[in-house]
């Protein structure tokens, strides 16, 4: 493509823009077809692409070219017919890579500018090959830029535009890949750790309905991707589990900080919604956990690969550690409230690294995750976790999910008992739908649960998924 920069300079900025995706599309078709492997756009292309548009200068004596509001518009919707006609998977992944791979240089706003619109634009119009496109490219790229894209998204669709939010959840179906790499960016952005980064409610509706609808949905990346041990520091998480598990955590106290009354149920006046969304949620997270063991053992990853990195669940242990100390200190509610609201977040962590261990997704020591949580106050259920062995299910027709997340006291189990029938770690059950299983707590003494005599601790069993060194 080296004669095509004196064609295009004489051109008009859209026009030249348009020629240039012509040419980079014939250039990539050839390009895979020879056979190279793997295909790599060479660097004179990529400049082409940052001066014609990106419309960064040449040089700093060449003036930087500038579209008109009307000309960009035109040229996403020519970039969007581009990716729709082009059949070529692979073709199409080259062309968005060469437009979008960060080079760390001065191209890169530009870059991330005309990306956030693309995406915006095809989620609007449906464009399901850019869907896929960025699905991959998320998965690429460094997690600073992943959560601004997720930004601008959420803005768009959720901030900015009242009546929105249906356009962006209805892609669910049409890119899964896309809404995974979404949800984990958006559980990255959105940590909790102040009022600015908490979900919006209609994120939050929206994606405790998608994995309702499928809890698949949140391993769509795992199980798409080979994976052999732990994904570069710098990339998003494989899976959203880990963010998802933060947010059910600390809603209960991260509600607080608008100095609001808070409710039992995890909620402020303010936000009366998110107490329910959140338990919906922690429910889905903990079904999710039981799907895994099947699917680990599927690509011989059970017991090697963790889906819950030790580091981060340190990280929201320390934060749980300082909201319990910030929630002591509040004087606007009663220290009933404030001691059931410890609880019922106490509770959820217990409940999740509980069902995470005993279903593979966490693999660590007892001497370790007791560790971790030495800062954590007293709970009754956490402790059991802390010091008891994995629990084991051996009715695979009735969830060991059947609790009532957003109760405080709903435990997962309590005193050991001998199972009545034999189990195994490997056989996930089948979850049935919340509104059947939300009174019923995981395991309790036989003596107060007689119907489901074997939801217990199994006894005198080591714990399986300690990692080999």
């Amino acid at each position: 493509m080296g004669d095509i920069r004196q064609s295009l300079l004489p051109r008009d900025v859209l026009s030249a823009a348009k020629e240039l995706l012509y040419h980079l599309d014939i250039y990539i078709c050839n390009l895979v077809q020879s056979g190279r492997q793997p295909p790599q756009v060479d660097s004179k292309t990529l400049e082409l692409v940052e001066e014609f548009i990106l419309h960064a200068p040449k040089d700093r004596n060449t003036p930087g070219r500038r579209m008109s509001a009307l000309q960009e518009l035109q040229l996403l919707e020519i970039m969007c017919s581009c990716f729709q006609e082009q059949s070529r998977d692979t073709v199409r992944q080259l062309m968005f890579s060469a437009l979008f791979s960060l080079q760390g240089n001065q191209a890169d706003e530009s870059r991330m500018g005309l990306l956030g619109k693309l995406v915006s634009m095809a989620i609007a119009v449906g464009r399901i090959p850019i869907l896929e496109c960025a699905a991959t490219w998320l998965q690429r790229t460094h997690r600073v830029y992943c959560v601004r894209l997720a930004q601008v998204l959420v803005d768009d669709y959720c901030s900015m535009v009242p009546g929105s939010v249906p356009t962006l959840q209805n892609i669910h179906s049409a890119s899964p890949r896309f809404c995974c790499q979404f949800i984990t960016a958006v559980t990255t952005l959105y940590d909790l750790t102040t009022e600015e980064l908490t979900p919006p409610l209609e994120l939050l509706q929206m994606i405790v309905s998608w994995i309702q609808d499928d809890p698949r949905l949140v391993l769509i990346t795992f199980l798409n991707t080979p994976l052999s041990g732990s994904q570069p520091i710098s990339s998003l998480d494989v899976t959203p589990l880990g963010g998802l598990m933060r947010w059910c955590v600390k809603a209960p106290l991260a509600y607080r900080r608008d100095k609001k009354p808070a409710l039992t149920n995890g909620s402020t006046e303010n936000e009366p919604e998110t107490g329910p969304l959140f338990s919906a949620l922690h429910l889905s997270v903990l079904q999710v956990f039981m799907l895994l063991p099947n699917i680990l053992n599927e690509k011989g990853l059970f017991g090697r690969l963790a889906l819950l990195q030790m580091e981060s669940l340190a990280t929201l242990t320390s934060d749980l550690s300082r909201l319990l100390d910030q929630a002591d200190k509040h004087t606007h509610t009663s220290s009933t409230d404030t001691h059931a609201l410890s609880q019922l977040t106490l509770d959820r962590l217990a409940q999740a690294l509980q069902v995470a261990m005993a279903n593979g997704a966490l693999l660590c020591s007892r001497e370790d995750l007791r560790a971790i949580c030495s800062r954590l106050p007293h709970n009754n259920l956490l402790q059991l976790v802390l010091s008891g062995p994995v629990m084991y299910y051996n009715n695979i027709h009735t969830p060991p999910l059947a609790f009532s997340p957003h109760a405080a006291h709903s435990p997962i189990a309590s005193h050991p008992t001998h199972p009545t029938h034999p189990t195994h770690p490997t056989h996930p059950t089948h979850p049935t739908h919340p509104a059947h299983t939300s009174h019923t707590p995981l395991a309790t003494h036989p003596s107060s649960h007689p119907q489901y005599p074997g939801q217990a601790f199994m006894t005198g069993m080591p714990f399986p998924f300690r990692p080999s060194h």
